[in-house]
């Protein structure tokens, strides 16, 4: 299978160099084009001010001085000679769950691919201090496998969460939905050597939304999570509300 990977931890990321070996030890044609730059939280911002430029390390691995949705569509729309038949983003180094999903580069390339028409999986490492990304990228492959044996009739979007423990210590897998984050902590204000005011975003919330059936309880569970993702915004709900209010 083409299989077409990016992250937004940059090329140089452990989880994405374990991805990419797994894969092509399995059989797949594994093709990089990952940003040249950790782009954690770009979500799904397009470069469209200036041209962008696509170097190639030793490896063979491609990187862009761009977004995480840059480097897919580059590659889906003129730098590759064959479209992919799946992409993937990751190994993600940390989670993407509840509300991380909005801000997320590595959703976001995924989600890139999914609106070029191709399955498209986000995966991520539930940072938790063993950094076992080959049990993610041993997660990743089997996924791959299930699309080849029996491929989705469905438009694919997939966001997956893997705990961080050893292969052997995982409780199976699980369809999730979003749980919800409480909101962020403070801006965390510093200053600078020439005494400037400089402020730092504050870390993600706590999960505040992690019952039954949320990414959050799976995991917490060494559970592999797997929530489908669609992009359509519409409040369908709020509808004939909005309609009688602007009457």
């Amino acid at each position: 299978m083409r299989i077409l990977l990016s992250n937004d931890d940059g090329y140089f990321a452990p989880g994405l160099a374990a991805l990419a070996a797994a894969l092509a030890e399995h059989g797949h044609r594994v093709t990089v084009v990952a940003p040249e730059r950790d782009r954690s939280g770009a979500s799904n911002s397009l470069t469209l001010d200036r041209p962008l430029m696509v170097r190639q390390t030793p490896s063979g691995f491609h990187y862009v001085n761009g977004t995480p949705t840059d480097c897919v569509h580059l590659a889906v729309t003129g730098l590759l000679p064959e479209l992919p038949e799946m992409v993937i983003s990751g190994i993600n180094h940390g989670a993407n769950m509840g509300d991380d999903t909005v801000y997320s580069g590595t959703v976001a390339a995924a989600t890139e691919g999914f609106l070029l028409g191709i399955p498209s999986v986000a995966i991520s490492l539930v940072h938790g201090g063993g950094d076992h990304f080959d049990t993610a990228a041993r997660v990743a492959v089997e996924l791959v496998a299930r699309f080849a044996a029996k491929p989705f009739t469905e438009p694919a979007l997939f966001n997956v969460n893997v705990p961080d423990v050893a292969y052997d210590r995982l409780d199976g897998i699980e369809v999730t939905r979003l749980g919800r984050r409480h909101k962020a902590q403070d801006t965390v204000k510093t200053i600078n050597p020439r005494n400037q005011t400089m402020y730092w975003v504050g870390a993600a919330g706590a999960a505040q939304d992690a019952g039954p059936g949320t990414d959050f309880n799976a995991v917490t569970r060494n559970r592999v999570s797997v929530t489908p993702l669609q992009l359509d915004l519409t409040h369908y709900p709020q509808m004939t509300k909005v309609a009688d209010w602007l009457v």
